[in-house]
């Protein structure tokens, strides 16, 4: 999702009027989706709506191509209750498909008179009609986790939002003068070439330390980016498990062997990852 002006935000339906009752909230199922599981679905959805399910049907085995074992295709009809991010404006009435997954029973859930969080994209030239940004782009909503959803889209949306995080692009270590002391720059490639770097620092008698920048200008008293957060999303759910072959420019070996470490140290420091959705990002 890229940064959009105000405007774009404060869009606005076609119909006259939304839902004013209280929205009823879809079954929750399992742990429920985690920030990476949003910030996956909201960086690449140019709409994000919350509608209410009127009808439900499963699509016929032939019409419904390459879904997922277990799981089935519904065409759902809804009623939009809030737009909670886009820039085109849309109907009330609205339609979409979606894969959800059977119960033990071999039955899809009841979904009816329930609300849900869409991420998607308009069809062309069907105003009514949604596609879903991938299968499941579809969640429970419940207040709590609209508040999380409006959150992520807000951090998404800074003027200074941290970019997407392809990899690593130079790892450099540098020894001090005492025993024990120097400091580990990571420069990482990013969209649209936006300068993101990490570094560690050493000193004697301390344990390392280590900063993120997402500008030009290394902020080297900064602390690194809390865990839920966009900036910790971009690093820990993005950077390699391990510094890849021919990026460590580390003069001595030593040096180079520094860097591995402190790269792994980062990556311990940012912690797993977690998803719970089964479908790819959404890129």
């Amino acid at each position: 999702m890229p940064n959009r002006p105000a405007s774009a935000v404060m869009a606005t339906f076609a119909a006259a009027a939304l839902i004013a009752a209280a929205p009823a909230a879809a079954p929750l199922a399992g742990p429920g989706p985690t920030y990476a599981d949003i910030a996956d679905l909201a960086d690449s959805a140019p709409l994000v709506v919350r509608v209410q399910i009127r009808t439900q049907s499963a699509l016929e085995p032939a019409r419904a191509r390459n879904v997922r074992p277990g799981w089935t295709r519904l065409y759902l009809t809804g009623k939009a209750q809030a737009l909670l991010f886009g820039r085109t404006a849309i109907p009330e009435d609205l339609a979409w498909l979606v894969d959800v997954p059977l119960d033990a029973r071999g039955r899809p859930p009841r979904l009816a008179r329930t609300s849900v969080m869409l991420f998607a994209r308009p069809v062309a030239n069907r105003p009514s009609d949604l596609q879903l940004v991938t299968p499941d782009a579809q969640i429970a909503w419940d207040p709590e986790r609209e508040a999380r959803v409006r959150g992520i889209i807000a951090e998404l949306n800074r003027p200074a939002a941290p970019p997407r995080v392809r990899g690593v692009r130079e790892a450099i270590s540098v020894a001090g003068d005492l025993a024990g002391e120097g400091e580990t720059q990571l420069f990482l490639s990013a969209a649209d070439d936006a300068p993101v770097a990490v570094t560690v620092a050493r000193k004697t008698g301390q344990p390392p330390r280590w900063t993120a920048s997402f500008s030009e200008v290394v902020e080297s008293e900064s602390r690194p980016p809390q865990r839920d957060t966009l900036a910790w999303y971009r690093l820990a759910c993005f950077l390699p498990r391990q510094l890849p072959p021919g990026v460590n420019l580390s003069e001595s070996e030593a040096e180079r062997g520094q860097a591995a470490t402190d790269y792994a140290f980062v990556l311990r420091e940012l912690g797993p990852c977690p998803r719970t959705r089964v479908f790819g990002l959404p890129r």
